[in-house]
């Protein structure tokens, strides 16, 4: 039954992935904890075990997402490589962090994210952009950034990246497939580091490879490859300003049941 519930959050990242080009991180993660909760896992490690998982799902996601805004020719691979030298470094020391902060503060840690993120979508708030694309130096030092902090959330990071890109200059196409790409070594990078981490953890679930389980991850990764285009066409139908204001009330739920 569980297997099914990994399925349907998969379908449903993939669609909401295709819909705001955020990712399914931030959805993926609340769900998983609520549903580790109920299967009974240690509440020491779910939540940890929870970010991992995501993680690992968005590697299989991002791939797909990578190869058809390569297609398109989108994707600025200069600006992706020298950031994902800061990614890979940041990613490390963000899923480090993420292991010693207790399950508990983590979800709340999650849960001031997804307010954030909510009010960032229902006002709509993007940075002007107000220079031009950022130097080597500033790139790998953006890169070690987002990848801390998609790390720590369980994100690709498109929702740090983004702005980050049209705020030095970047049109919001290139921004969005460069983020894209980002999202990969990110996911990477944090997933295995999250494996590493708990590799030795005596109070995980079976079928575990450290903090990733393998069977919602399995389940998500599926399902969120092929739906992810069908949330791309959605999303030429339906008014995006709705789309993402329904989607910020849902995430200010999210947010909420996590600190109360």
């Amino acid at each position: 039954m569980e297997f099914v519930l990994y399925l349907v959050l998969g379908a449903c990242a993939g669609v909401l992935a295709g819909l705001f080009g955020v990712g399914g991180g931030i959805i993926i993660v609340p769900v998983l904890v609520v549903s580790f909760t109920l299967q009974g896992f240690d509440a020491s490690v779910l939540t940890h075990l929870a970010v991992g998982t995501s993680l690992a799902s968005i590697v299989f996601t991002s791939i797909n997402a990578v190869l058809e805004h390569h297609r398109k020719g989108a994707v600025q691979w200069p600006i992706f490589a020298w950031m994902t030298l800061g990614i890979l470094l940041g990613a490390g020391v963000g899923a480090k962090t993420a292991s010693l902060i207790q399950g508990p503060m983590l979800q709340k840690i999650i849960g001031v994210f997804a307010l954030v993120i909510a009010a960032q979508m229902a006002l709509d708030l993007k940075p002007k952009a107000s220079r031009g694309v950022p130097g080597k130096a500033a790139r790998v030092a953006a890169g070690g950034v987002i990848g801390w902090a998609s790390a720590i959330f369980g994100i690709g990071g498109g929702s740090l990246t983004v702005p980050f890109l049209t705020w030095r200059s970047l049109p919001m196409q290139q921004a969005v497939a460069t983020s894209s790409a980002c999202g990969l070594p990110i996911a990477i990078a944090s997933a295995v580091g999250f494996m590493v981490l708990g590799w030795h953890e005596p109070q995980l679930p079976p079928h575990s490879v450290g903090y990733v389980y393998l069977p919602a991850m399995v389940g998500i990764a599926v399902t969120s490859m092929f739906f992810a285009r069908y949330g791309a066409r959605l999303a030429h139908r339906l008014s995006p300003r709705l789309l993402k204001r329904l989607f910020a009330a849902l995430l200010f739920c999210v947010g909420l049941s996590f600190l109360i």
